[in-house]
């Protein structure tokens, strides 16, 4: 047996794969380089939180089910942290109804404090403990007891002093009551337990 493949010497035949790439005309495109994303920075007394990832609705939060309560319950809390990162709370208020006075009030506290180019720092907050017993009130309301633990925050002006003192760390317990109406559940009260 013998080898001829890089014994030149001879023209492949035309449309053979090896004439066609000898062919002066034959272009070489180089294949796409992933532009990089920008990084998440959080806030500090430098500035605001930078490219903040938007929650996503997890798919298991839009059944109507017991794991779907307990999913769209985390999913309300990753949104209250996007708002205190950017103090942008639309993604929030679209799964809140305007009848939780206790949300009004936080998204309200955070409208204050973000104006006039102020911002947070800190603040982030983890749920170790969701549940419910998954049980309609007579209202169609259910009851989801959630445990909250939130990170020291700090107000910064413009110039990076701090406004006011920071808000020290806590964990608290809380009943949130939530419905599921239009096929999409929405939290309809927040009560933490002092």
């Amino acid at each position: 047996m013998s080898v001829t493949a890089c014994s030149g010497g001879e023209t492949p035949p035309p449309g053979s794969p090896t004439a066609e790439s000898q062919s002066p005309s034959a272009s070489f495109t180089p294949s796409a380089v992933p532009t990089p994303s920008a990084s998440y920075k959080p806030a500090d007394a430098s500035g605001r939180a930078q490219n903040v990832p938007v929650p996503e609705l997890p798919e298991a939060a839009k059944a109507e089910t017991k794991a779907g309560l307990e999913a769209f319950a985390r999913y309300w809390f990753q949104q209250l942290n996007f708002a205190y990162e950017t103090g942008t709370s639309s993604g929030l208020d679209s799964v809140t109804s305007a009848g939780c006075e206790f949300c009004s009030r936080i998204t309200a506290s955070l409208k204050t404090n973000y104006e006039g180019g102020r911002w947070l720092a800190g603040g982030h907050i983890v749920t170790p403990s969701i549940s419910t017993t998954y049980e309609a009130q007579s209202d169609g309301q259910y009851q989801i007891a959630v445990q909250v633990q939130q990170a020291k925050i700090t107000y910064f002006d413009p110039d990076g002093t701090e406004f006011r003192p920071p808000t020290p760390p806590s964990d608290t317990g809380n009943v949130m009551l939530a419905a599921f109406k239009n096929g999409a559940w929405q939290i309809t009260a927040l009560h933490p337990l002092r």
